[in-house]
């Protein structure tokens, strides 16, 4: 520790750690409209391609770090415009296009710096440029790396309505006038910017790294773009950091240290993560499996006949659970009061028993929906109607019913579990020729609804013409209307 504490408060540890901290949180920014857009090959082009900008500088000016910079920022706009030329203009597929341009560019790059290399006196490391030298960093790359954050950053800052829409909704962006393929390059700018600060930090090849992870990293624990900015620049400054740290622990080169801290980050939320991580979906998909068991014993309870006490083997004969499973099922039905479970013996409690009735119903109606309205025969809907009544909510279900027109028995004849209470009098207990008026209340919305659509309100007076099988015809004044047959039974009615 001691041997830390010394190093990090060396000049050149210090210079390192602004460095890196500068490009961790620019990478992390920028890398989310990156990802966003799915342009992460591209991020990972203007990486390679900017060798041949830093080839030119050197020949130009020699050894000069604004000169690598300039160069590398040239090189990389050469790049994206290529990439976009191709796109646009020849009969080749993005990928194929991004492909074809970065790796060209990239094996110049590596040719002519291994050729001056060669030269007498000239001190131009390629692996310095494709793994990063942060350990050496100068005032001067801090302050170029510096300049050109705040730049990046008051840019998205500035910009971030214009890169919001246009990464979202590129339609509407277009149709408000704003120009998306110039908020494009502009974007590959300030990504040529950060590739190209992040040089002497991570390198070239790892880079990607830097504008990809964090970003992917904050997408897992967020979902509105803001946190996710800010989440994501967090991450790349403890990255930076931390990866430099071990560096220093392990002696071993810091760009490929914080490559490992990155992904190392993106694991644990993969894992972790409150609504996206892979052991939350895993604990969400067992209560799933625990709540779709608990409704089939109840399902299977309530087919029983009213009031009967159930034993584990009548469940096991009817479910393909073993005992044990069956016994684990009923004890936690009965803490949620849907049962009693006791001396190996259950029946349902009331609010047991409207539970299951519920799935029952479900059931049901979805059977006789893919009769009526799919067209499957009853072979076919048992097991669909299976799967579906643990997925279907209360107001689907509803008007699953109000599509059916309130059926009172499935396919297969069975009785289907009303939800609404039959009213006191209906048009259905009329005698024909007798008169009536629509009451002020009905049994549900939807039955009120039905009446608004057919010009029927409440307190109307009518006379009950006819009660055919499919349709009853009432009159209202000297205007006949004709009811479905099971809707008018659900229609309260006063004399």
């Amino acid at each position: 520790m001691d041997l830390l504490i010394d190093a990090l408060s060396s000049g050149w540890a210090i210079r390192a750690m602004i460095a890196s901290s500068l490009v961790g949180i620019m990478c992390g920014v920028i890398g989310c409209f990156i990802v966003l857009r799915n342009m992460s090959l591209i991020g990972d082009a203007l990486a390679h391609a900017i060798l041949p900008g830093i080839f030119v500088a050197f020949i130009l000016v020699g050894y000069s770090t604004i000169g690598f910079f300039l160069g590398s920022v040239v090189a990389g706009l050469f790049t994206a415009f290529g990439i976009t030329w191709i796109q646009h203009n020849v009969k080749t597929k993005n990928d194929a296009a991004i492909g074809i341009v970065f790796t060209t560019m990239f094996a110049i790059g590596v040719m002519g710096i291994s050729y001056i290399s060669q030269g007498e006196g000239v001190h131009l490391d390629l692996s310095d440029f494709l793994f990063g030298t942060t350990l050496s960093i100068s005032p001067e790359d801090i302050y170029i790396t510096g300049t050109v954050c705040i730049f990046v950053l008051a840019s998205v800052v500035v910009f971030y309505r214009y890169l919001f829409i246009t990464t979202f909704q590129e339609t509407i962006a277009q149709t408000m006038g704003i120009s998306v393929k110039m908020i494009h390059y502009f974007l590959m700018l300030l990504l040529s910017f950060a590739v190209v600060s992040a040089l002497r930090s991570v390198g070239v090849i790892l880079v990607v790294a830097m504008l990809i992870t964090p970003a992917s990293t904050a997408l897992l624990l967020s979902n509105k773009l803001k946190n996710v900015l800010i989440i994501s620049a967090i991450i790349g400054l403890i990255s930076a950091n931390l990866g430099l740290i071990i560096s220093i622990i392990f002696n071993t080169t810091p760009g490929p240290a914080m490559t490992v801290v990155v992904t190392g980050l993106y694991l644990i939320a993969a894992v972790f993560s409150p609504k996206k991580g892979l052991a939350v979906r895993y604990i969400r998909k067992q209560r799933q499996r625990l709540k779709i068991e608990q409704e089939d014993i109840l399902k299977q309870a309530v087919k029983a006949d009213d009031g009967i006490v159930l034993d584990v083997s009548y469940f096991t004969d009817k479910l393909d659970f073993s005992k044990g499973q069956v016994k684990t099922l009923l004890q936690q039905l009965s803490k949620e009061g849907l049962g009693q479970w006791k001396n190996g013996r259950f029946k349902l409690t009331d609010k047991g028993l409207s539970a299951g009735e519920v799935l029952v119903r479900a059931h049901r109606l979805w059977e006789t929906y893919l009769v009526d309205k799919v067209g499957l025969n009853e072979e076919q809907i048992h097991d669909e109607a299976e799967k579906m009544e643990h997925h279907m909510s209360s107001e689907f279900l509803d008007e699953v019913d109000h599509l059916l027109g309130y059926p009172e028995k499935d396919p297969h004849g069975s009785p289907i579990p009303q939800k609404f209470t039959r009213p006191k009098l209906s048009i259905i207990d009329l005698h024909p020729k007798s008169k009536a008026k629509i009451a002020s209340k009905q049994i549900s919305d939807a039955i009120e609804s039905e009446l608004w659509e057919l010009g029927l309100l409440p307190n109307q007076d009518f006379i009950l013409n006819e009660i055919g099988r499919d349709y009853v015809e009432i009159q209202c004044d000297s205007e006949k209307k004709e009811i479905r047959t099971s809707l008018a039974r659900l229609i309260s009615v006063e004399k």
